[in-house]
């Protein structure tokens, strides 16, 4: 198996990236190739600064840089040669099998839609999120962020990506599926919600326990979450303020720990037909090991398969 890590992508590239996929080789799989893509001066010699050798790795040149002030829309052709651009090109080609960037958020949903293509049935692709739980569990939340504005049938298709995704990368054998809500009768909420309600509750492809109130979020009572993506970015950077307030507070705390955004290091975007990991843009080096252990774990799962044949 081949992963490409984007090293030019990121606040802290090209640093933070390739300390990552050192720290990600040391306990990956020996049949797992890391495919680095970026200036390859650049690589090398940071490589040999961290003392690893370059040769141990498929460096692939692509000096071209899509920041986080570049269209989205417009980066990837108008940047051929960039990281990203060359990326997507190689995951098209299934001249790797996962392809991961701490980059451009933006550029990566287009590339991922446009380069990879969505799959037939799939109506958004979405990103997702792991809330972690007090019981030790954790529940995936979709979607948080790629989708503000959804229909019925958008969020029901959103319990079935995140339904597999729970199954086929966390183990979970018939994952509890609820919708996150103002209340927990069936009545309530607003038009979406009891809409999408009605589609799941009728539906017998996913494991529907109806809806789920925003205090009930951390206490695992749901392996999947759905929510628009307004209302789920709303969710996770609440989450991660919580978490932030709490350092700087200097409350240090063994379940909030877990609320730490490098011991995810990425989340998929499902509904597409390649395995694509998007980072924070933050992301250190134990961040960027963590989104590359997760990419191997999501093409290793076979997560794009099962998706397709759902929606085939």
């Amino acid at each position: 198996m081949k992963i490409g890590i984007d090293i030019l992508g990121g606040d802290f590239a090209p640093d933070a990236n390739l300390s990552g996929a050192v720290l990600a080789k040391k306990e990956l799989p020996g049949d797992v190739t890391l495919v680095l893509l970026g200036d390859r001066d650049q690589i090398s010699s940071g490589l040999l600064s961290l003392n690893a050798d370059p040769a141990d790795y498929d460096i692939v040149h692509a000096p071209d840089v899509i920041t986080m002030h570049d269209h989205p829309t417009r980066a990837i052709p108008q940047k051929p040669n960039s990281s990203i651009a060359v990326g997507f090109d190689l995951l098209s080609k299934q001249e790797i099998q996962a392809f991961a960037s701490t980059g451009n958020t933006g550029a990566m949903l287009v590339g991922a839609i446009y380069k990879i293509n969505t799959i037939p049935g799939i109506i958004r692709p979405c990103i997702t999120s792991t809330l972690p739980a007090i019981d030790g569990s954790k529940s995936i939340l979709l979607d948080v962020g790629s989708n503000a504005d959804c229909k019925a049938d958008v969020l029901y298709q959103f319990a079935v990506l995140g339904a597999l995704y729970s199954k086929k990368v966390y183990g979970v054998e018939k994952p509890r599926v609820a919708l996150l809500n103002i209340g927990e009768e069936e009545s309530k909420g607003n038009l979406l919600t009891i809409a999408a309600h009605k589609l799941m509750a009728e539906s017998d492809e996913i494991n529907f326990i109806g809806n789920l109130e925003g205090r009930d979020l951390f206490f695992g009572k749901a392996d999947v979450i759905v929510c628009d993506g307004f209302t789920g970015n709303v969710v996770l950077k609440e989450a991660e303020g919580i978490y932030t307030l709490m350092r700087k507070r200097g409350i240090r705390d063994e379940y909030f720990d877990r609320f730490n955004y490098e011991n995810y290091g990425g989340t998929p975007i499902l509904g597409v037909k390649g395995n694509v990991i998007i980072g924070h843009g933050i992301s250190n080096d134990i961040a960027v090991k963590n989104m590359i252990l997760h990419a191997h774990e999501v093409a290793r799962s076979g997560l794009t398969q099962s998706v397709n044949e759902a929606f085939s």
